[in-house]
């Protein structure tokens, strides 16, 4: 099945700042694309829509240069390109956001902002010129956080902040932007959309990709979808009424979009508590409580401490206090081991960097805790079978067999969960379970942490997703600036309450 990406009268004209033509693409056992064709003019924001595996981002690095097609046409301002590497396209005036974050670890957010764009004064680098340079387009996204630090120490949030400011700070003519606020939050949000709107107006095609229907609706002009690597459909704003009209564009069936809600099950006894945990400088006299069949959300804004204080209670970063119990039992977590034996699981938010092994199998990764041994020797068949079995429940069909870096973030993040739901943890934290997550795999891990509750687990569940938080959350805690300033019962949260409280001054 294909479809045409004629440009429909009222949204598109002239020529396209970037065109594909019949693109195709395969992998050993796998057609990611076949015969793609696409088109995103000048003052335009294009959403590139699919659930996970259905090809975006398979198309969009072969626009970029990542990879090569093994058939096809790339057009630039009507001039057809033949793009070996990334460098190419930059050169070509296009620049991308990458879903998983492409920045140097070991260098400061003002070296990775202008890497590749250095300019020297009798062949040495102007750094006084290069960090004005920085701070003004870290300043444009309000970045609150150390420019000359490695970014390997900043959150993934302010990481994604360095990725969009160095995209947008490069005048290109067409801007790639792969789930760009999957870890931010509404007011970062809300100051990226500002951005593009100012992006559109200057004549600059912003080609977007995001699995936050709302936000789609908000900023398209025109969406595409692609489904199984095949376009299936274009549609312009004007025809598209709702989220469910994305859902059905996307997937061919509706779904229920954010949310599996409590069910009429209370909540039991007391099976997690944390007293006082203090990280200096960024968690301060943190208290938490979840009990048996319950979901606590945990909201707040970038840099807030969220992550750092799940980080602390797995041992995962040394804290200077703090207290936790498991069923009643005073635990010592010094590091992640202690925590897995304790019966604390942590999905982490970095899946990529923290979560997986790349370059080993899916069925690896999955029994990573576990691994099958006969003799002393792994057993390969039996860590296939047990693989396949943990990865059932979350209703996906991927090979356990190939590299787990070739799948796309959704699978990815379903390798993580399944290993964990191998472990016999009691208590669930998921710092952004579903980031980077179609809507509908977004479902299906909703349903699996509302199985867990009932099953009388507790869950902890940070989320820079306001609707999310407020979909599945019997309790909401909202954490400013390293400390917890406000629990909201499930019956009085709002977003305009949470935002109000952890963006209070």
């Amino acid at each position: 099945m294909t479809a045409t990406a004629n440009p429909t009268p009222d949204t598109a004209a002239g020529t396209p700042a970037l065109e594909v033509k019949g693109l195709t693409k395969s992998f050993p056992g796998v057609k990611a694309l076949t015969e793609v064709s696409f088109a995103a003019y000048p003052g335009e924001v294009h959403t590139l829509l699919g659930e996970n595996g259905a090809g975006k981002s398979t198309l969009l690095k072969t626009v970029f240069g990542v990879q090569l097609p093994d058939s096809g046409e790339i057009w630039v301002d009507g001039r057809q390109v033949d793009f070996q590497r990334p460098s190419d396209a930059m050169e070509a005036g296009i620049a991308m956001v990458h879903q998983e974050l492409s920045l140097v670890p070991q260098l400061t957010a003002m070296q990775n902002l202008v890497l590749g764009r250095e300019r020297s004064r009798a062949g040495i680098i102007d750094w006084r010129e290069a960090r004005a340079r920085a701070r003004a387009a870290l300043q444009r996204l309000r970045f609150d956080a150390p420019m000359d630090v490695p970014v390997s120490r900043l959150s993934v949030a302010h990481q994604q902040l360095v990725e969009l400011a160095r995209a947008i700070s490069t005048d290109a003519r067409t801007i790639i932007m792969d789930e760009p606020t999957a870890s931010l939050t509404t007011a970062e949000s809300a100051r990226l959309f500002s951005i593009i709107a100012d992006l559109k107006s200057s004549g600059t095609a912003v080609i977007y990709v995001s699995h936050r229907l709302k936000e789609v609706l908000e900023l398209s002009d025109r969406v595409t979808a692609l489904r199984d690597g095949q376009l299936v459909g274009v549609r312009t704003r004007a025809e598209l009424k709702s989220e469910e009209d994305l859902v059905h564009l996307m997937v061919g069936r509706n779904l229920a979009a954010i949310g599996v809600p409590p069910g009429d099950v209370e909540p039991g006894e007391e099976l997690f508590r944390v007293e006082g945990v203090t990280v200096p400088g960024v968690v301060e006299d943190v208290s938490v409580t979840l009990r048996r069949g319950e979901i606590v959300g945990m909201a707040g804004m970038v840099g807030a401490g969220r992550t750092e204080f799940a980080r602390a209670v797995i041992g995962a970063d040394k804290r200077t206090s703090g207290d936790i119990y498991v069923a009643g039992r005073k635990v010592r977590i010094r590091r992640p081991g202690d925590a897995i034996a304790a019966g604390i699981a942590l999905l982490t938010e970095d899946r990529k960097h923290q979560g997986l092994a790349l370059d080993m199998s899916t069925a690896s990764n999955v029994t990573l805790m576990d691994p099958p041994a006969k003799g002393g020797f792994l057993n390969r068949r039996e860590q296939r079978t047990n693989a396949v079995e943990a990865l059932k429940p979350l209703n996906t069909k991927m090979q356990v067999d190939r590299p787990v870096r070739t799948l796309s973030g959704g699978n990815q993040q379903k390798v993580v969960l399944a290993r964990w739901l191998r472990t016999k943890s009691e208590v669930f934290i998921f710092d952004e379970p579903t980031r980077g997550i179609d809507v509908g795999a977004k479902g299906e891990i909703h349903a699996i942490m509302r199985g867990l509750a009932e099953a009388g687990k507790a869950v902890l569940m940070i989320s820079s997703d306001l609707p999310e938080v407020l979909a599945m959350s019997d309790r909401i805690l909202v954490m400013r600036r390293g400390r917890v300033v406000a629990e909201l019962d499930r019956s009085e949260a709002t977003e305009e309450a949470v935002v109000r409280h952890a963006a209070a001054e």
